[in-house]
């Protein structure tokens, strides 16, 4: 590994990336003059609704695809520039390996590309393999697979690692696994941009979270910021108070309730739950919670309108 903690990892810069055309009518804009940076040690996730312009992102930094306007680098480099891919592993969805290669020959082949490649024996143990080696790559269940391709982009001992939706498919189970497995190569100290549907994931791994929609980034900070743009907190509880009374409680944005469970939005929690109290002394289950990530991400990228997104 050979990383500078003052150099930066990836970087776009006023990049934008339009299809069909220049800007100009009939284009399609995927990236609108977007500036974004990954930096030594973080874990950066992408979000973004489909068609938001995470795919381009990767595509642009992995020189995979030119900006139309503004310009991407890779550790300072033209992301086509051979020392710069050198340092940087991929697990894209479109990932296809032959299925009648052994685990262990798939490791053997990707590895020989690099000049100082990781050892075999310990991308193995970061990706979970061991026991898996000698079996064929068609014969490995859904969530080997995914651990198999999270190995390749091991291989070349990289800086920073591409992550494509590398959870897609997976049972809970396996889920958790490749989790570990990322737990323990940022462990190793690697660099890694992770785009991923799955939120959970985005808050359980992720250092820092960007969100894009229609190209451009509408939040970028830690889990605790994103979900702190969300203006309210939910409160828990069960209540013999119909939920008519509790919407018109001061403060409270949205109430509904299931059976006995009431759970409502309140832009002045501590008033409510005073009032809550006041209303029903035999109120039980209390429960003041903060915003989630959903509900960051769907208030940060709600569009009532429907418009449709880039590619």
């Amino acid at each position: 590994m050979n990383t500078d903690r003052n150099e930066i990892a990836a970087e776009l810069r006023q990049a934008s990336k339009h299809y069909g055309g220049k800007g100009g009518k009939g284009s399609v804009t995927a990236l609108d003059r977007l500036d974004f940076a990954v930096r030594p040690g973080e874990v950066v996730a992408l979000l973004g609704p489909n068609g938001a312009g995470k795919t381009t992102t990767v595509q642009l930094l992995l020189g995979l695809a030119r900006p139309t306007a503004g310009a991407a680098f890779l550790f300072g480099r033209d992301p086509r520039d051979a020392a710069a891919r050198m340092r940087v592993g991929a697990m894209l969805q479109v990932s296809k390996v032959p299925e009648t290669l052994k685990v262990r020959e798939h490791i053997e082949l990707i590895s020989s590309y690099y000049p100082r490649p990781l050892p075999a024996a310990e991308v193995s143990e970061i990706a979970g393999l061991g026991g898996l080696e000698g079996r064929p790559f068609g014969k490995l269940s859904g969530g080997q697979k995914q651990r198999v391709l999270f190995a390749l982009a091991l291989c070349g001992d990289p800086d920073l690692l591409f992550l494509d939706e590398p959870t897609t498919g997976l049972d809970v189970e396996a889920r958790r696994g490749l989790w570990s497995a990322m737990r323990e190569l940022v462990r190793r100290g690697r660099t890694v941009l992770l785009t991923t549907h799955h939120l959970e994931e985005a808050d359980a791994l992720a250092s820092r979270i960007v969100v894009l929609d229609h190209g451009r980034a509408v939040a970028d900070g830690t889990p605790a910021e994103i979900k702190a743009r969300v203006s309210g907190r939910r409160i828990r509880c069960s209540t013999r108070i119909p939920v008519e009374e509790l919407l018109r409680l001061p403060g409270v944005i949205t109430a509904r309730r299931e059976g006995a469970q009431a759970e409502l939005t309140a832009s002045r929690p501590e008033a409510v739950v005073a009032e809550l109290l006041r209303r029903d002394p035999d109120l039980s289950g209390l429960e003041v919670l903060g915003a989630d990530l959903e509900e960051a991400f769907l208030a940060l990228t709600h569009h009532p309108d429907g418009e449709e997104r880039a590619a």
